[in-house]
């Protein structure tokens, strides 16, 4: 679903937000007083992950300024961050209720300036344009849009399989068919290659890294790619994907949970550049310093502002728009981008301390820099990567339906269930299993149709009573996933709960020791992550214990509330 913006909902967030930051702890409150208060019009901004904390700083900074028009008007930035696929998916849906005659050209919906992490997406969305209004050309031609930053995509392993990657001439041709690094390069460790990338249908490094895989083993360059290329090599992306430990939609969230993993977790991964470096920039006490290695051809990670010259933007955005870019271009705001592991988007701008071999990355690298293939051939791509080449996915979801859910909890729970279900992939496998008081028999469902009508009948079935066993229940959930497990798939347990733990037979510690016993500590462990979702107001639920339980085992913590569940979860599913 696309979130609306809309500007007295808004209002109404920013004065809500000030209310309840007054109840909170000092240190919030000194913050709250820090931030300057919001006149005039916005100028709203929708990045890509990889620039959403520049633009955070930049928009803070230029916001302080108390910006104006040479008429008078006053306005002010904000930012929001999202996948690169789901940037260009919610400018077409705006567009598309756009034209259907549903959405006004002054609808505050619409953002004034877009980028997106990579000249793929980008390609994408003038396609995807162009398509909808032929020949109006209402998304400029890539390099009119001025460039922000970039961040080229590397390799990003420990020390000693770096060095063996650094040998190779092409790392991807070799994931093919090698099995462990030794196979990939004699002199590397006789470790088991796990690989992590993002998933091509929602994070611009996935698709990057997808295209950059094609290119490699049919030895074209991209933009040389056809759609019957992707039929006659898919067979050997498909090998490559096999070795994937996990998707998601962050690209510095692979690289920090490779640190905090290790290498059992994954030997190698393609991220950005400047992932390398925040990773390396948050080391802990006895964590290994990651290293990049760059191929010697592959995508640069453009990142440009993109103004629609569309009925949508009116003349005060668009001289706003033009203003900011000024702002963001500027060698002073430059210095933002690479202090946060960006390279600079502008001349003569240094990049700065952190691009040094201390953050695992070259001062100055040479590589060759790929273009975007065709739209038609990248759609073929992610076709072929849902159907054919994604790894399977095995994951058990552990549903919380103890009595505190009653009223708009499980109703909204109902159907962020039913639209999970709805978007099951042919490959995607999921056992529902419902929690309360006792745990519920699991209900085995998947992408076909008899499979959502299973879900969907579990589903309706939920009913709110009972305690919250939910250590109990998160056992039970790997257990079966033990007894159960596919050897070729990602296998994961996903709880949700909105509750602390009541009534259960073992205790948190106890839990733990068994988690890790199927974790990811070793080169034969069963490798089953655990996934937790705190679902609900502050108190409600413990979130430490949450935090504790995905932690043993590789997975991660995220927090839900009726308004935001739907998100959370359709998030966390593109990680398998």
């Amino acid at each position: 679903m696309i979130p609306k913006f809309r500007r007295l909902t808004t209002r109404l967030a920013v004065a809500l937000s000030v209310v309840l930051l007054a109840g909170c702890n000092e240190q919030n409150a000194n913050q709250s007083q820090t931030q300057p208060t919001q006149t005039g019009f916005p100028v709203k901004i929708l990045v890509g992950s990889a620039l959403e904390d520049f633009c955070h700083q930049a928009a803070q900074k230029y916001n302080q300024q108390q910006p104006k028009l040479e008429n008078g008007k006053s306005f002010y930035v904000e930012c929001e961050a999202r996948g690169s696929g789901d940037v260009v998916t919610t400018v077409i849906t705006l567009a598309q209720q756009f034209k259907s005659g549903t959405l006004p050209a002054d609808s505050p919906d619409f953002p004034t300036l877009v980028s997106v992490d990579g000249e793929i997406y980008q390609s994408q969305l003038i396609y995807q344009m162009n398509q909808l209004f032929p020949g109006q050309r209402y998304i400029p031609e890539i390099t009119d849009s001025p460039l922000l930053a970039n961040s080229p995509m590397v390799f990003m392993a420990q020390p000693d399989v770096a060095a063996g990657l650094r040998k190779l001439p092409d790392p991807f041709k070799a994931l093919v068919t090698a099995k462990t690094h030794k196979e990939m390069e004699s002199s590397s460790p006789p470790l088991t290659v796990h690989y992590v990338q993002t998933a091509p249908t929602r994070s611009n490094s996935g698709l990057q890294t997808l295209v950059a895989q094609y290119a490699s083993i049919s030895g074209k360059r991209p933009d040389q790619l056809t759609v019957a290329d992707v039929a006659t090599y898919q067979s050997q992306i498909q090998q490559i994907q096999k070795k994937v430990t996990r998707y998601g939609i962050s690209t510095n969230s692979l690289a920090k949970a490779m640190v905090k993993n290790g290498p059992f977790w994954a030997s190698m991964g393609s991220v950005y550049e400047s992932s390398v470096i925040a990773a390396n920039s948050s080391l802990q006490p006895g964590q290994t310093r990651y290293e990049a290695v760059y191929p010697k051809a592959t995508f640069s990670s453009n990142m440009r502002a993109i103004v629609a010259t569309a009925p949508w933007i009116n003349p005060d955005e668009k001289a706003a728009a033009e203003k900011v870019i000024a702002f963001f271009q500027s060698p002073e705001t430059q210095q933002i981008a690479t202090s946060l592991g960006l390279r600079p988007g502008v001349p003569g701008v240094p990049p700065g301390p952190k691009f040094t071999a201390d953050y695992g990355v070259s001062t100055q690298p040479t590589y060759d820099s790929y273009r975007p293939p065709q739209p038609e051939v990248v759609n073929a791509m992610l076709k072929s990567w849902r159907e054919v080449t994604k790894k399977p996915s095995q994951v058990v979801l552990v549903v919380d339906t103890s009595g505190s859910m009653q009223g708009n909890k499980i109703i909204a729970m109902q159907n962020t269930l039913k639209t999970y279900i709805e978007n099951l992939g042919d490959k995607e496998k999921t056992v529902l299993v419902r929690f309360s008081s006792d745990i519920g028999e699991p209900v085995f469902i998947d992408g076909t149709p008899s499979g959502r009508e299973k879900g969907l009948a579990f589903v309706s079935s939920l009913q709110a009573q009972g305690g919250t066993r939910l250590y109990d229940a998160s056992l039970y959930a790997r257990n079966w996933l033990q007894q159960n497990l596919r050897p070729d798939a990602i296998n994961a347990v996903v709880v949700l709960t909105d509750g602390e733990d009541q009534g259960s037979q073992i205790t948190l510690d106890q839990l733990g020791r068994e988690l890790k016993k199927t974790g990811f500590q070793s080169e034969d462990a069963p490798r089953i992550a655990v996934f937790t979702i705190g679902y609900g107001g502050e108190g409600e639920f413990d979130p430490q214990a949450l935090k504790t339980i995905a932690d043993f085992n590789g997975g991660y913590y995220s927090k839900g509330d009726p308004a935001t569940i739907e998100r959370v979860l359709s998030d966390l599913q593109v990680e398998f």
